[in-house]
């Protein structure tokens, strides 16, 4: 509420109400308009911010938001609750078409986003994200009559006309009408020519109407030539419209024709209230939810126009506005308005506002009314969009002169009057308004009056604007808290005001200032000054001082502790790197020591692997064991984390210095380096092994003619002897032992008898007795070659090696690689994919050095490419 009734809100508010029912569509948008009243239910205003919000993004998102047809037909609806009523033909289109915009309305804001069942929601309800929620609480219930609508489409046409097919009685009656005009026309036209033909009627002379009659115009002096009833005269007298007496009784059927139709058409109209009788209350619903939509596309419009902005309202008091603007002063000065920024909070809730007379403080003080005012009513604001608002229950304002002489009040009786029901009625939830505060009176004890009555507005907590030129009320803004200083700006070099309102110094009044720029004579300035005194004079001077030097060191202590916070952050930052550094090398430590462990697990294969080779070669057991020995104690060192001198690279506080560290790390340099060189020598020497065993000349090859059926021959690099069986192209099929296999001839070596391991058998043996030999020969046991048959049907040609680590990737390799020898197959594929490529080199590193691949390379890129290696035998 606005206490008292002030009037330069009131009809700036007026003023904008006027505005806003100008852009409603129709009467039901003004008849809220009238209604709107202030509101202090602050979830209440923030739904009408929402609404708002929603229209206006409606406005740019949509183009097919139905805002046409706005018809206000409640008196008709309400008038036709009565028996034997009717609505007539223009209200019913109205009905109809208003009808078919709130069922469009509703079906649009209906529109939502399907949302998916909860786990466990076995329920049929559909659960919808509604578009514009606000919006579709409004139609949510809201009832439509698509029955109705096409009922009334059945008897009412496009224009608003009742239909002929409205009923067979309407269609015969104007069929009948129709018949009866066309003879009538033909008669008149008939009786028109001939009198024209005699010279009776002007040439240029047609039948006209007259009371809804068909008539001759003739002039004045004739009428008697033409027998029939005169109906009417010109205004100047100089004709005379005559109905012949042949037409009369034709036209007397018409108008009883007319009376038949018009009965006919209300009967009609009858039947169809009938209709709408029951559903009366519920159309009035409807249109309700109508108007609300006209009155909110008007507020919408009207932020539009104002540029204005719909705040999320808080519970409580507050106000904090960024580029604040009075609506109507900003139309009136076409755009050249000054923005004010306005911050009230519980710790700063009154405001005293100084400064120069013209300067901008009444219009500080009203644009706070009257916006505050427009957002309890359910308006935008024309405010930035970082603007913050609070809701406040009364808005107390003392704008202006209200003397009175009914009353007997003077200017100063009516603002001591005033005071006394604010101090009354204020606290924590009102907002105060008051320009001038404390003039009227002699200045001391207006001064002082009004101090005292600050005082109380502080003590109850209320929150206030106030303007002032007293510098008591200055000093007791600046010297209370709760209370704060505010300056309307001037230039003092152009002395022009600036309009511009700074909060936290107080202001100047500038009075010589100005007395001597509108030119003021400076005998009259200087004697003013001397009668006030030099030190009232720079008072004013001393205090603009204070309040700079009180401005600069606030700044400075506002820096001081912005570095102090950012110093604490940076610590904390460190403390945390310290920490993570400490946690990273824990980490480090662990994952190497597992490294280490697997690496160990992976050479006590290998190792196990040589001294089953070693023993199967015989070889001298002492070494075997000086093998384990070495072996246990390098296990037993890397478990134990005793690694040379890391015990003397501690501190006392357990991190190790900046030079052990280093030292530790020039450390891991060396022996990384000597592994990769070993590393390097052992493939070089490998790869020379191989390329040796490959190319070297061999005593047993026989290279003077080409393999034919029954030689015996051998793998190039392997040891196994067969024999060949059946020859095929470039393709041999050979028999080792008791296993058959396909092998290309250029991997087969021709054998000399003198070096076949079976020549020495002289004697012709059985089938059994071969195959026997063929295994002892080459170390196969039955059960071996039997396990070897029934791989060979589960051999498949690819290898999947993904996601393992490089040792098992690798060991995988060599059973798969040697499988395939052992099949004959001519190629397979591996599969390691592409990631960082670590697989795949470390395969190839194995292929290049494995003699009995012939070639190796990347699959196809329609098939894999890089991250799939082809290997051919």
């Amino acid at each position: 509420m606005i206490y008292p009734n002030n009037f330069e809100i009131k009809i700036g508010f007026n003023e904008i109400k006027d505005k806003l029912s100008s852009l409603c569509l129709s009467t039901l948008g003004k008849s809220l308009v009238s209604t709107m009243a202030f509101s202090q239910d602050a979830e209440q205003v923030n739904v009408w911010m929402e609404e708002l919000r929603e229209m206006r993004r409606i406005g740019e998102e949509s183009d097919e938001f139905p805002l046409t047809n706005f018809f206000d037909v409640r008196e008709s609806l309400k008038r036709v609750r009565l028996q034997n009523t009717w609505i007539e033909a223009s209200e019913l289109f109205d009905l109809r078409r208003s009808l078919k915009t709130i069922e469009d309305l509703v079906r649009f804001l209906y529109q939502g986003e399907e949302l998916p069942n909860q786990e466990g929601d076995d329920s049929d309800v559909v659960m919808r994200k509604w578009d514009y929620p606000a919006l579709h609480d409004l139609a949510d219930g809201v009832a439509t009559f698509p029955i109705i609508i096409q009922q009334i489409d059945q008897i009412i046409d496009k224009f608003g006309h009742i239909r002929d097919s409205a009923s067979p009685a309407l269609l015969d009656i104007r069929k009948e009408m129709a018949r009866t005009a066309g003879s009538v026309s033909r008669i008149l036209n008939s009786i028109l020519h001939s009198a024209q033909s005699e010279g009776i009627v002007d040439k240029d002379a047609a039948p006209a109407m007259r009371d809804g009659r068909l008539v001759i115009p003739v002039a004045p002096g004739l009428k008697r030539k033409i027998s029939g009833i005169v109906h009417d005269e010109s205004a100047t007298g100089h004709t005379v419209y005559i109905e012949p007496t042949e037409v009369v009784e034709a036209n007397n059927k018409i108008r009883e024709l007319e009376g038949e139709e018009r009965k006919e058409i209300i009967r009609i109209l009858m039947k169809m209230a009938e209709r709408i009788r029951p559903h009366v209350r519920e159309m009035l619903d409807s249109y309700d939810f109508l108007a609300q939509i006209d009155f909110i596309q008007a507020k919408a419009r009207l932020a539009k126009d104002m540029d204005a902005f719909e705040p999320a309202v808080k519970s409580s008091p507050y106000i904090d506005w960024i580029r604040a603007r009075h609506p109507l002063l900003e139309v009136h000065l076409k755009g050249g308005m000054v923005p004010l920024d306005i911050m009230l909070t519980p710790e700063k809730h009154i405001l005293v506002i100084s400064g120069p007379n013209a300067g901008g403080k009444s219009v500080c003080l009203k644009t706070t009314g009257l916006l505050q005012y427009m957002l309890q009513c359910g308006l935008s604001i024309p405010v930035d969009g970082k603007s913050r608002c609070g809701i406040f229950d009364d808005i107390m304002i003392d704008i202006g002169d209200e003397q009175s002489l009914e009353n007997d009040l003077s200017t100063y009786s009516s603002h001591l009057l005033n005071m006394k029901n604010m101090m009354r009625q204020a606290s924590d939830r009102t907002l105060i308004l008051i320009d001038e505060f404390g003039t009227g009176t002699e200045p001391q004890i207006g001064g002082a009056i009004a101090e005292s009555v600050l005082r109380q507005f502080c003590s109850r907590r209320a929150w206030a604007v106030i303007t002032t030129h007293y510098q008591n009320l200055k000093h007791f803004a600046d010297s209370h808290d709760g209370v704060v200083n505010g300056a309307m700006l001037y230039d003092r070099h152009e002395m022009r005001p600036l309009f511009q309102l700074a909060i936290g110094r107080p202001g100047s009044s500038f009075a010589i200032e100005i007395a001597r720029k509108i030119g003021l004579p400076e005998q009259v300035i200087r004697e003013a000054s001397e009668i006030v005194g030099s030190d009232y004079i720079q008072s004013d001077k001393y205090l603009q001082d204070i309040v700079r030097d009180k401005r600069y060191w606030e700044q400075k202590r506002q820096t001081v502790h912005q570095k102090e916070k950012e110093l604490q952050e940076r610590i904390d930052h460190y403390e945390k790197s310290i920490t993570d550094v400490e946690a990273e090398r824990k980490t480090v430590l662990a994952k190497a020591k597992q490294e280490a462990e697997e690496l160990l697990s992976e050479s006590n294969k290998r190792i196990e692997n040589a001294i089953r080779e070693i023993r199967e070669q015989q070889a001298a057991k002492e070494e075997t064991r000086k093998i384990r020995a070495e072996l246990d104690a390098f296990k037993q060192e890397v478990g134990d984390g005793n690694w040379k001198g890391a015990s003397q690279q501690k501190n006392s506080s357990g991190f190790i210095s900046d030079d052990d560290f280093q030292k530790k790390v020039e450390q891991l340099k060396a022996r990384k380096q000597r592994h990769e060189e070993r590393m390097k020598r052992k493939k070089s020497d490998e790869e020379k092994a191989a390329s040796a065993l490959r190319n070297a000349p061999l005593k047993t090859a026989v290279a003077s003619r080409q393999i034919i059926v029954g030689d015996c021959v051998r793998l190039r690099g392997l040891r196994s002897q067969g024999t060949v069986e059946q020859l095929s192209g470039k393709t041999a099929l050979v028999l080792i032992g008791d296993m058959r296999t396909k092998v290309p001839l250029s991997r087969l070596e021709l054998v000399t008898a003198d070096h076949n391991p079976d020549s020495n058998a002289a004697q012709p043996k059985s089938k059994m007795d071969s195959i026997k030999e063929g295994l002892q020969g080459y170390h196969v046991s039955a059960v071996t070659q039997s396990t070897i048959d029934d791989h060979r049907k589960d051999f498949h040609p690819d290898l999947d090696i993904r996601g393992m680590r490089g040792d098992e990737a690798l060991q995988a390799v060599r059973y798969f690689i040697d499988d395939a020898v052992l099949m004959g197959v001519q190629r397979v594929r591996i599969l390691h994919g592409k990631g960082n490529g670590i697989l795949r080199s470390l395969i190839r590193q194995y292929l290049s050095a494995e003699p009995t691949v012939t070639n190796f390379h990347d699959e196809d890129v329609r098939f894999g490419g890089s991250g799939i290696t082809v290997v051919d035998f």
